[in-house]
């Protein structure tokens, strides 16, 4: 077993920005966990079963790839997995500041192990759950947005074309 690296989100849903990033850790790292978290300060519209399900399908090409949920800190979900790596991804500068807090509060809690902040493509920058979420419930086009398989799924929970 090489190194490992967690992806953790909430993916509510995960879209092509996520996507790409999961593709590309996927290519640096032997194993790779997209780890599925349940933020208590966020209201989801998925549940978590429904996120993993939908993560699950995304990626069924990809066997290094697993799907996992895991609940509490995430430095003692890491820990758990035998993983050294925390994979972020940044869309824009406005993002790097609470992702540099939450790596530098996390480097406090297990100085072993690291975070690594991955940008996304260009055509992503913009892209994020909740935007998709607004656009699907007030019927906009959300084709190449986010993986095929996620559409009929947020139609079906908040409409949309």
């Amino acid at each position: 077993m090489g190194r490992a690296a967690v992806y953790p989100g909430s993916f509510d849903p995960i879209t092509n920005g996520h996507l790409d990033i999961i593709e590309r850790t996927a290519n640096i790292f032997d194993n790779v966990i997209v780890a599925v978290s349940n933020n208590p300060n966020k209201d989801h519209l998925f549940s978590r079963e429904e996120r993993v399900q939908m993560i699950e399908e995304a990626i069924v090409d990809y066997e290094e790839i697993e799907v996992d949920a895991f609940d509490g800190l995430l430095i003692d979900y890491i820990r758990e997995q035998k993983a050294e790596i925390i994979v972020r991804g940044l869309r824009a500068v406005s993002d790097f500041e609470a992702e540099f807090q939450m790596a530098s509060m996390n480097k406090k809690l297990d100085s072993d192990i690291e975070t690594i902040f991955m940008m996304t493509k260009n055509q992503y920058v913009y892209l994020s759950s909740s935007i998709i979420r607004e656009v699907s419930e007030l019927g906009g086009c959300i084709e190449g947005l986010v993986p095929e398989n996620v559409i009929p799924k947020l139609r079906e929970k908040i409409g949309g074309e």
